[in-house]
């Protein structure tokens, strides 16, 4: 079976803190925030791609969302993929608004095979995987663009 991922939802405190991390240090496109704000629908998101976005659930809604209600530590972690360009960008900017890196660079393997990786937290603690992939050569395999 080959899938796609649709999307991935986060248990959030704070959204105003995550809202602002997600789409000012990872660059990513707010969805149905103006709709949140106004009480019309019960979570904003932000989208990864066309294909994916992340939900970002506010506490009143953990019970609906978690196993057995167990509340908010119920990711390990995520990854996102990018070309390396944007991988190296994002390295300046976490660096520069000082958030640390816990870990990395590093050659993980991931669902295109081995590529390199930093990790580091959003603002709830959540860890991030960010990576981009390079051809045996050496050369930038863009996932993206394919």
């Amino acid at each position: 079976m080959k899938c796609l991922m649709d999307h991935i939802v986060l248990n959030v405190e704070d959204i105003d803190s995550m809202l602002n991390f997600y789409s000012q240090v990872l660059m990513l496109e707010t969805e149905r925030l103006e709709e949140y704000r106004n009480g019309m629908v019960p979570f904003p998101s932000v989208r990864l791609n066309s294909e994916t976005i992340i939900d970002l659930f506010p506490k009143s809604l953990w019970g609906n969302s978690s196993p057995a209600g167990s509340g908010h530590n119920n990711l390990n972690h995520f990854c996102i993929s990018m070309t390396r360009q944007t991988w190296d960008e994002l390295n300046e900017r976490l660096n520069s608004k000082n958030i640390e890196i816990e870990d990395g660079p590093v050659h993980r393997w991931g669902a295109h095979g081995t590529g390199i990786s930093i990790y580091f937290k959003d603002p709830e603690s959540n860890t991030i995987e960010a990576r981009y992939y390079e051809h045996k050569d050496g050369k930038e395999k863009c996932l993206l663009e394919s």
